[in-house]
């Protein structure tokens, strides 16, 4: 049951349609948070690489969720590495949720990207204050655990979305990620990801990049991908000193020449609506939406973006007609 003046969880209610939400969306709230990225691959065909500046959106999905350091950490180097996952789908309907809960404070955190690398999140637990960890770093891995699993949701268009799921390996998302790729997936890969939050939280530096390794690439290949990234900075400080995407291709693969596949310029991008809120509430079922008509008020709050839609009696009324015709 509900109760009065009902408040109800977006998130909750249609997380089990989300991986379908891109391509039903009418009018999506575009925030003016805009990121850079690009993919390459090398001139032998045997790798990729993307990188992304998402300082810009993670600062924004910050801001929306007021996140405390550490949640700003891992929902932006989520969003990241969702945004250049979702950049590498093939069709414009396309989509990617990656899903992480390794049990920590932060609960579960959570991205969705378009085929463009447009990205939203949530984080289910938005403050958290822990000890630096040993490097006298943000401890992400202490907020998001280590006693879960990684969870990919692709919508590809068919009958039936790709689901992967591997365990989480060091809760930091980057290692993550790339066991993802390497088990699920079976692609060699390279994950960094990195945020650098500023005293006042707003984000200084955000950003990724993934190198993935083709069915072409030989013993070398991983020889010279290895002696590249050896010695590679964190992707923090090469934002923070300027640094494109495309530079950060270049500089993070110095053996190989590599020539750019296409380039984007994503924002944190939210396609909830009052129409797919209604249809989301008509699926909880006739019973719950005659509780809910006899309440003063049902309101439903977007863990997306925040915004906040609000139902009377005679509202509900009119969706259980739509839902009895």
């Amino acid at each position: 049951m509900f109760a009065k003046n009902t408040e109800l969880n977006l998130f909750d209610i249609i997380l089990q349609f989300i991986e379908r939400t891109t391509k039903r969306a009418v009018s999506p709230c575009v925030f003016i948070a805009m990121g850079k990225l690009i993919r390459c691959i090398s001139t032998d065909g045997t790798l990729t690489i993307m990188a992304a500046d998402t300082t810009d959106i993670v600062n924004e999905a910050a801001n929306i969720h007021q996140t405390s350091a550490v949640v700003s950490a891992a929902l932006g180097r989520l969003l990241t590495a969702t945004s250049l996952m979702g950049s590498a789908l093939k069709g414009k309907d396309n989509s990617v949720t990656v899903k992480i809960n390794g049990g920590g404070p932060a609960g579960t955190v959570l991205a969705v990207s378009d085929f463009q690398g447009n990205v939203r999140g949530y984080v289910q637990q938005n403050v958290v204050e822990i000890p630096l960890n040993k490097k006298g770093k943000l401890d992400v891995s202490g907020a998001v655990g280590t006693d879960g699993f990684v969870t990919v949701i692709k919508d590809l268009g068919l009958k039936e979305p790709y689901i992967g799921q591997t365990p989480i390996i060091t809760g930091e998302i980057a290692e993550d990620i790339t066991a993802y790729f390497a088990t699920s997936e079976q692609t060699p890969s390279v994950v960094a990801l990195g945020v650098l939050v500023n005293p006042d939280l707003s984000i200084k530096a955000a950003g990724g990049f993934i190198i993935q390794l083709l069915p072409t690439a030989m013993e070398d290949t991983i020889e010279k991908v290895e002696r590249c990234i050896k010695s590679v900075e964190p992707v923090t400080k090469l934002i923070e000193r300027g640094m494109t995407p495309e530079e950060i291709c270049h500089y993070v693969l110095p053996e190989f020449e590599i020539e750019e596949l296409d380039s984007a310029n994503p924002v944190y991008k939210c396609y909830c609506s009052r129409s797919k809120v209604e249809s989301a509430l008509i699926s909880t079922g006739l019973a719950e939406l005659n509780d809910m008509a006899t309440q003063e008020k049902t309101e439903v709050g977007c863990q997306f973006c925040n915004a906040n839609y609000v139902f009377t009696p005679d509202d509900i009324k009119r969706l259980i007609k739509r839902a009895t015709k």
